[in-house]
């Protein structure tokens, strides 16, 4: 009877074969850091791909992520734009762009975190917690390939040494989306957008005037933070903290709270 490996074909090893072409063809340098061997991800199979991970030091590593998450709710609380659109707008953009940027605070604090596999629960706890247990296998789990792609994007972003003020300028731009659906003030949110571009350009030129290509090379890696889900975000750092309650609920008391 054949024990092996059942994947369908090994060009869907991630959703995105593109995407696992280009992890697959990373630098050397990058291979065997924090527990992903990258030069051999071209040879895993789908299931290896899709093994369940968790957080190596998930104390450390939440506490970490919390404390961004909070700088990043109250970097939006302080933008006076943002203040003045409607409660509604607020929140599609706050729904819309939370996740991308922590993903932005995590490569800004430079919050480093290693992962291991999942550990196995016994038959007899999956008997009695069998609900509990249908709950878990709904939410989508942190998987070799999603938190690869995570910490590909944090390395790429350090590799760009941005500063401070591109940052903030590139969190604008993300913050300011006006293809977000039903938003009332969608043109005064596309204006914010093109302030928020044109003054990152401008601080671009301006720190580095040699790099013509800086600019677009800034822009064409935060496109890659919208492959990051939301539900990757919130299972591997705060699913811990947070148990069963609904992140974007906590968010939301947050970033209204007077």
């Amino acid at each position: 009877m054949d024990s092996g490996c059942h994947c369908t074909t090994n060009t869907d090893t991630l959703s995105n074969p593109i995407l696992f072409n280009i992890l697959s063809q990373m630098d050397s340098s990058r291979s065997s850091q924090n527990g992903f061997n990258y030069n051999s991800m071209a040879h895993r199979c789908n299931c290896e791909l899709r093994r369940s991970v968790c957080l190596k030091r998930p104390s450390e590593t939440c506490k970490e992520a919390s404390a961004v998450l909070v700088k990043t709710v109250h970097f939006m609380k302080n933008l006076p734009a943002f203040n003045q659109m409607p409660p509604n707008d607020q929140f599609s953009l706050l729904k819309s762009c939370w996740a991308p940027l922590f993903i932005l605070g995590l490569a800004q604090e430079h919050v480093d975190f290693e992962v291991t596999d999942t550990p196995a629960d016994s038959m007899l706890k999956k008997i009695l917690l069998n609900r509990q247990e249908r709950y878990e296998m709904e939410r989508e789990q942190p998987t070799v390939a999603g938190v690869s792609k995570l910490q590909s994007c944090l390395k790429t972003f350090w590799s760009l040494d941005l500063s401070p003020k591109e940052y903030a300028y590139l969190k604008g731009i993300i913050i300011f989306n006006p293809d977000v659906p039903d938003l009332k003030a969608a043109l005064f949110v596309e204006g914010l957008q093109q302030e928020a571009q044109h003054a990152l350009s401008e601080v671009v030129q301006l720190l580095h005037p040699g790099d013509r290509e800086r600019f677009a090379r800034i822009l064409l890696t935060a496109s890659t933070l919208q492959s990051i889900t939301p539900s990757l975000i919130t299972e591997l750092f705060f699913r811990p903290v947070t148990g069963q309650a609904d992140l974007l609920e906590l968010l939301v008391d947050m970033l209204f709270c007077r």
